[in-house]
C-alpha cells in the first residue's frame, strides 16, 4: 500500500468539488480514502469547507475521522454541529474515543450531547470515563471488552462472546471474571477450541494476567505494555473488578504526547504548543527561559566582571571563556538527557551514589581527553603561556567533572519529588553549568595563577 501524501493538487480539487457542491464525486474521492487521510485534508480547509465535508461523510466514517483531527480544528467543527449530531457521531466510537471528544465540550454541552445519545447503556459508560483524570488507566480505557463467568461452560461462553463481540471493534483477549465481576484470569482461544462444551471455564482459564488499576498513571501503563509487549491490557478498580481495557493505539499516542511535550521541555519551551498556534501563546511557552538564560548570561557576566583587575594582567583567559560555557552546557545536557531517557523507561535503578559516581568516571574519562587537546592547540597553537594553558585545561576537567553531576543528580531529584525530570534538561542545565562553569574557571586561576 502506498502511503497518502497529501498533494497541492488533491486539495484545490477538494475544494472545487466543495464550492461546486458535487456531492458524488467528493464522496467517490473520500470513499477510497482512510479517515485519517480524510482528517489531515480537513486539517487544510477552512472551517466552511470542513464542517461541510464532516457532514458529508457516512456517520462511521465521520465519527473514526473527528478523532484524527487537530485538536483546535476538531474544535471549531464541533461548535458547527448540533447537539444531536455530535450524539449521532458518538454513538459510532467506541466509548473512550467518545469521552474524548465530549470532555472538548463546555459543561453545559455534554449535558445536551449526553442526552441526544439514543443509546442509554453507549451513554452511562461515556459519563462513566468522563470522571477519571485523562491522564490515568481510567481515562484512557474503553468499556468495550469480551468477558466470560468464570462459573459458565464452553457452550455458554461461546454464545455470550458471540454477543459481545458485535460491540467489540477488535478482541485483543477474552477475559474471565467471577460472580462479583473481579478479574480471575485470561481465556485461551485455542483452550476454548478444543475443550468440550461442558467444561467449565474456571477450569481451562489461565490465572496469570497482567493488569492495572483506574488511577494507574497514563505513563506507568505504558511503560507496561511496552515491557510485556502487550496489545491490550484490562483495567480494574481499587476492588479488583474489571472495568474496561486499554489497547495499544490509545498508548502509542500517550508515548508520542509524552515525548513531545519532554522534547519541548529540554529545549526551555513550558506549555504544549505547536507551530501553528498564535504568536502570543508561543510567547507566553517559550518567554520565560529565556528570561531565565538571560539572567543567566548576566550572572557569568557579573562574575567575570568580579575578576576585572585579573583580567588586565592574564586577558587571555577571556578567549576561552566560550569553550568553558559550552563545554560545560553541552555536557550537562548529555547527562541530564540520558538520565531523563532512563527515568522514563524505568532503566535507572539502585542508589543515586552509584549512579554519580560512575558519571563522575565517565566525565573525568571525558574530561581528560578534551583537555589535552585543548592544551595541545592552546600552547602550541595560540602561543599561550605553559602555565596558563594549564590553568585553562585544570578548570576544564573541573567544569566537566561537575556539569556531568549536576546533568545526573538534578533529574533524578527532580523526580524523587514527583516533578517531570525532563524540565532539567535544556536551558536549566544551560544556564546553571554556564554560570558554575565560569566561577569555576576563575576560581581555579586564581589559585594556580596567584592573582
Amino acid at each position: 500500500m502506498t502511503p497518502f501524501k497529501l498533494s497541492d493538487e488533491l486539495l484545490e480539487q477538494i475544494e472545487q468539488l466543495i464550492e461546486e457542491r458535487n456531492n458524488s464525486t467528493l464522496l467517490q474521492i473520500l470513499n477510497e480514502l482512510h479517515y485519517a487521510d480524510i482528517a489531515e485534508i480537513i486539517n487544510e480547509l477552512n472551517l466552511e469547507e470542513a464542517t461541510y465535508l464532516i457532514k458529508l461523510l457516512d456517520s462511521e466514517k465521520t465519527s473514526d475521522t473527528l478523532t484524527e483531527l487537530d485538536d483546535d480544528v476538531r474544535e471549531r467543527i464541533l461548535k458547527n454541529l448540533s447537539a444531536q449530531e455530535i450524539a449521532d457521531e458518538l454513538l459510532e466510537l467506541d466509548t473512550d474515543d467518545a469521552a474524548d471528544i465530549i470532555a472538548e465540550l463546555s459543561e453545559e454541552r455534554k449535558k445536551e450531547v449526553i442526552s441526544h445519545i439514543e443509546d442509554k447503556e453507549h451513554a452511562k459508560d461515556i459519563v462513566e470515563l468522563l470522571r477519571y483524570d485523562e491522564n490515568s488507566a481510567g481515562g484512557l480505557m474503553a468499556k468495550e471488552l469480551v468477558k466470560v463467568n468464570e462459573n459458565w461452560n464452553v457452550l455458554t461462553c461461546v454464545k455470550e462472546m458471540r454477543l459481545q463481540a458485535e460491540h467489540v471493534t477488535r478482541v485483543h483477549s477474552i477475559y474471565v471474571v467471577d460472580d462479583d465481576e473481579k478479574l480471575k484470569g485470561r481465556l485461551s482461544l485455542k483452550d476454548l477450541l478444543t475443550t468440550s462444551t461442558k467444561t467449565h471455564i474456571r477450569d481451562v482459564y489461565i490465572p496469570k494476567v497482567d493488569y492495572v488499576i483506574v488511577n494507574d498513571k497514563a505513563e506507568d501503563v505504558a511503560r507496561v505494555m511496552s515491557k510485556y509487549d502487550l496489545e491490550a491490557i484490562p483495567v480494574v478498580d481499587e476492588s479488583g473488578r474489571l472495568v474496561g481495557r486499554i489497547t495499544i493505539d490509545d498508548i502509542v499516542d500517550v508515548i508520542r504526547e509524552e515525548a513531545e511535550k519532554d522534547y519541548q521541555l529540554a529545549a526551555g519551551i513550558t506549555q504544549d504548543v505547536e507551530a501553528d498556534d498564535n504568536v502570543w501563546k508561543l510567547t507566553k511557552a517559550r518567554l520565560p527561559w529565556l528570561l531565565i538564560g538571560m539572567f543567566g548570561g548576566l550572572g557569568a557576566a557579573s562574575i567575570i566582571e568580579g575578576f576585572e583587575t585579573a583580567m588586565e594582567k592574564y586577558v587571555v583567559l577571556l578567549i576561552f571563556v566560550p569553550l568553558i560555557q559550552s563545554t560545560a552546557g553541552n555536557v550537562g545536557i548529555q547527562s541530564s538527557a540520558i538520565v531523563v531517557q532512563g527515568l522514563a523507561n524505568g532503566t535507572i535503578k539502585g542508589k543515586i551514589f552509584h549512579r554519580l559516581l560512575k558519571e563522575f568516571v565517565l566525565g573525568l574519562i571525558n574530561a581528560i581527553g578534551i583537555s589535552s587537546i585543548v592544551f595541545l592547540i592552546s600552547h602550541f597553537g595560540f602561543h599561550t603561556p605553559y602555565l596558563i594553558s594549564v590553568t585553562i585545561c585544570v578548570a576544564l576537567i573541573t567544569v566537566i567533572i561537575n556539569a556531568a553531576l549536576i546533568g545526573t543528580f538534578i533529574p533524578i531529584f527532580l523526580d524523587k519529588r514527583g516533578m517531570d525530570p525532563a524540565v532539567s534538561t535544556g536551558p536549566f542545565i544551560t544556564t546553571s553549568n554556564d554560570i558554575l562553569g565560569v566561577f569555576i574557571y576563575f576560581l581555579i586561576a586564581k589559585l594556580i595563577l596567584g592573582f
